[in-house]
């Protein structure tokens, strides 16, 4: 323990994880800590985590990011949906979208409305009543501006996660944080303690601080190399263990979602930037070998590449404490989830934010870290079940992979929340849980899961009333779409605007 004032801040590493952490805790926290990062021209960065979530906007306006010059800036697109291409079969597909079919009711979910109304004879998908999907398939966008929930369109965005990092680097230099290039070459730690004293560079440079954020991606130099944490492998689960990414040419058509293309062991991303594609396939070594994925994906690409491909090697999991001593893990260095759902910026984010909600003032105090890592270990485990999901629920018999993920045991948490949906329809959202219910149903009835029951209080209002519910609904969502313009209008006219 440290009884110590907390005035100096060392980031190591820099990258998305690394600047985002100096943002946060330098827009906040202000003159009360000096934030010095460290980090070398001469080490790359991963840099493929380019698609996100809603939260990225919370982000950005407490940092006090202006829309328009971000998008500029990072060369960013909007995000209103993840489809889902062959997961359930070959040829099938599905949204996640970031709203939410129909319209919420108290005690009972527009789904169990929907599931009576099927019994009855509609013959819609339950996506023919979420505006995000509606705006997707036509390849729309608009800043929706209502106090109506039934017609909000909640987005995110995708954008150059290198770039980003970049503009981030540049706020937070005109907000005081110290950048200091260099290679780390040796950790000090307090011989009473083994708390971090400071890290030395190559050219000799001494870099003291009282607490460190370590955004030095998977080898984790201070949290794993210097203090040992140890790691929680959840590959058993997530066999995917390595990735390959090339960008592309821009596709004369952007469209407002991330594409998720699923194949015989593993699954594609494209996600559509201003000025190219980004693309990526994430496979199981024990299935592919490196150049049958290489090979998959060449062969799957809209357009042209830009690059030569970039292979990246993990294995699924978390440290065993992401905050140890007076270390903090942040982003790859404190875990990693393979981006499906588009986690991995966010939980960037949920870190710094939640180390903010305890920072250390005076001090390091186990009950601090002890809370920290608790929710840490929980909002990890919400989101790999999350992730499982889309995996062990399918019906593809065209391949081994398949076949495997769908016979092998998941996490109790799942299999409960799976099964009673499928009994009755009933989804209920664990406290923090980062996925609301909407997106559960989606997944679930995406993937083929669906209830075998529908809440009695869906028998509320007669037969005609419900359908003619369900008819008003739809209107109210499709009103929209034909009055906004496409993504790639809305982007030339809002970017263009200073």
């Amino acid at each position: 323990m440290t009884n110590n004032t907390v005035t100096n801040v060392v980031v190591v590493g820099g990258g998305t994880a690394g600047w985002i952490s100096a943002a946060v805790i330098k827009r906040l926290l202000g003159s009360q800590v000096n934030v010095n990062l460290v980090e070398s021209e001469d080490i790359g960065t991963v840099g493929v985590g380019e698609a996100t979530i809603p939260p990225i906007a919370l982000l950005n306006n407490m940092l006090g990011l202006d829309e328009k010059e971000f998008l500029r800036e990072t060369n960013a697109t909007m995000k209103l949906a993840i489809r889902f291409e062959n997961w359930k079969t070959q040829g099938d597909s599905y949204y996640h979208t970031f709203g939410a079919p129909g319209k919420s009711y108290a005690f009972c979910h527009f789904h169990h409305y929907f599931k009576r109304a099927q019994q009855l004879g509609l013959k819609d998908s339950i996506w023919e009543y979420d505006l995000n999907y509606l705006a997707c398939e036509a390849g729309k966008f608009a800043h929706i501006k209502t106090p109506d929930p039934v017609i909000e369109m909640p987005y995110a965005y995708h954008f150059d996660a290198s770039l980003y990092a970049r503009f981030l680097r540049k706020k937070c230099e005109a907000m005081g944080v110290v950048r200091t290039e260099g290679v780390i070459e040796r950790v000090e730690q307090h011989p009473e303690n083994g708390f971090i004293k400071g890290v030395c560079l190559k050219n000799g440079q001494m870099i003291n601080g009282d607490l460190f954020i370590d955004c030095s991606g998977f080898k984790g130099l201070l949290t794993q190399q210097t203090l040992n944490t140890g790691y929680e492998d959840w590959s058993h689960w997530l066999p995917c263990d390595r990735a390959v990414a090339m960008p592309s040419e821009r596709f004369e058509k952007t469209v407002p979602f991330t594409r998720s293309i699923a194949h015989s062991a593993g699954w594609q991303w494209r996600i559509p930037l201003q000025h190219r594609n980004g693309n990526g396939l994430v496979y199981s070594s024990n299935y592919y070998s490196d150049d049958e994925a290489l090979g998959i994906l060449s062969a799957n690409l809209e357009t042209k590449p830009l690059a030569d491909p970039n292979f990246i090697r993990f294995k699924t999991g978390r440290r065993r404490k992401q905050w140890n001593k007076n270390v903090i893990a942040v982003g790859l260095a404190s875990g990693f989830l393979e981006p499906l759902e588009s986690t991995s910026i966010h939980l960037i984010q949920s870190a710094i934010v939640r180390l903010i909600h305890l920072f250390p003032h005076h001090g390091v105090k186990q009950k601090q870290v002890d809370e920290y890592n608790e929710q840490s270990r929980i909002e990890y485990e919400q989101i790999r079940d999350f992730i499982i999901l889309h995996y062990h629920v399918n019906e593809r018999t065209d391949s081994q992979f398949w076949r495997d993920v769908r016979e092998m045991d998941v996490p109790d948490s799942l299999t409960h929340k799976i099964e009673l949906f499928r009994d009755s329809g009933n989804l209920f959202r664990e406290q923090n849980d980062l996925f609301l219910e909407s997106s559960w149903l989606q997944v679930l009835m995406g993937q083929g899961v669906s209830p075998n029951d529908y809440h009695p209080l869906a028998n509320g209002i007669s037969e005609q009333k419900l359908m003619d519910l369900m008819k008003n609904i739809k209107r109210i969502k499709h009103e929209p779409v034909s009055k906004i313009a496409s993504h790639d209008e809305f982007l030339k006219q809002f970017c263009a605007q200073q």
